[in-house]
């Protein structure tokens, strides 16, 4: 049964817009695990545009459920990593002009860096270290030989596709990506865009997929039915996909 994880990023960038201390997204997590979520996503970004340090240690003292920290290979945010030890790292690529995350790693060319990166996570007792990536084959075998065990597959170009025709091409690719990687022993995680309407045609499609990370369509929904209502229906969705 695949699991969801929320993304409470958002919940911040509404508190920092206002340099408020609410809503607080700590009080965001734990109720999204109350209400059916099985973990928590956050990326601490280098210019702190949403999540701070103290959000960091505030979520890794007060989640019970999984905690995934989200970060790019900057060594001052390793380091941060490496000190709250969570569940799950996912590396991430940053821009500091994009509004969210926009495509994958390339693994490819910093393979190097990261055959060195990832066992720092290992060796301070981190369990899951993932790279998020492209469904891009040469990206899929590059994740498994530098020693991750997960790679988080990029569902933007799902997510964005206009029309049929490419809404399957890219359907077909997440597909091929998430056999590869479960063939290399890789568990497959899948984020970015998805949402109550997607979601249903992605599980159909793509195979292995462990867990799903939620953000920005779960808070947008709450703006209107309430946080509880909108993480238990996407529970409920996640949950279902590939059937009990």
């Amino acid at each position: 049964m695949p699991r969801l994880l929320v993304n409470i990023d958002h919940v911040a960038t509404l508190r920092n817009a206002r340099r408020e201390t609410f809503p607080d997204p700590v009080e965001a997590a734990l109720a999204c695990e109350a209400a059916g979520a099985d973990g928590v996503v956050f990326h601490l970004r280098e210019d702190r545009r949403h999540i701070t340090d103290d959000d960091v240690r505030r979520l890794k003292a007060a989640v019970s459920t999984k905690l995934d920290f989200e970060l790019s290979m900057a060594e001052e945010i390793v380091q941060i990593a490496l000190a709250t030890r969570p569940h799950l790292v996912t590396l991430v690529p940053e821009r500091r002009e994009e509004v969210t995350t926009e495509g994958g790693l390339d693994v490819t060319a910093h393979a190097d860096r990261l055959r060195a990166l990832v066992p720092r996570f290992y060796d301070a007792g981190i369990e899951e270290v993932a790279l998020f990536v492209d469904p891009v084959s040469d990206h899929i075998a590059a994740a498994a030989a530098v020693g991750a065990n997960a790679v988080e597959l990029h569902t933007g170009d799902y997510a964005n596709a206009r029309t049929d025709e490419a809404r399957a091409a890219v359907l077909a690719r997440l597909a091929a990506a998430a056999e590869q990687a479960h063939g290399l022993g890789l568990r497959v995680h899948a984020g970015h865009g998805l949402d109550y309407e997607n979601l249903g045609a992605f599980f159909a499609a793509v195979p292995h997929v462990h867990e799903v990370s939620i953000g920005f369509a779960l808070v947008a929904r709450a703006l209107f039915v309430g946080l509880p209502e909108a993480v238990g229906a996407m529970a409920a969705l996640v949950h279902d996909a590939y059937g009990r």
